[in-house]
């Protein structure tokens, strides 16, 4: 069964973020710059919201595209929907798919150690059954000779 911090291991915990009262076009920056879709909210170490570009695009709409002195911390998502690592990853598919969230922050003891998309989920997925064909494929291929059905 494959956990969390598997997919958080495989894909790295690199973690964006910018400050809450940070100006929306410099988020929309940082995340075109890193090809990123979402960006952590810190404040003294802290984690304080999550930012998605769906945010973004609804501040956009919501201010007629003049987003220029519009705050992140308008516009975030507060106390946002947290997983754990030794949570498995179907577990988090579900979360992720009932709540309707792409983007979701991995805590550890009260400590932000990454952030996984939904895109690493699938990704991490596809390298599993990948894995699981190899081997299945090799197991048929060792096949002993007598053993074979006709």
């Amino acid at each position: 069964m494959m956990l969390v911090k598997d997919i958080l291991r495989i894909k790295g915990g690199q973690i964006f973020s910018i400050a809450p009262d940070a100006l929306l076009p410099q988020a929309v920056g940082l995340m075109v710059e890193r090809d990123i879709g979402s960006l952590l909210v810190m404040e003294k170490g802290k984690m304080t919201g999550l930012l998605t570009f769906r945010e973004v695009l609804a501040a956009v709409n919501r201010h007629r595209g003049d987003i220029h002195e519009v705050r992140v911390e308008e516009v975030m998502v507060m106390e946002p929907i947290c997983a754990n690592p030794d949570e498995s990853a179907d577990h988090m598919r579900t979360i992720m798919t009932d709540q309707h969230i792409r983007y979701l922050p991995i805590m550890e003891n009260g400590a932000l150690i990454g952030v996984l998309s939904f895109h690493d989920v699938a990704k991490a997925a596809l390298r599993a059954v990948n894995f699981e064909n190899k081997l299945l494929k090799q197991y048929i291929k060792d096949w002993p000779e007598g053993d074979k059905a006709s």
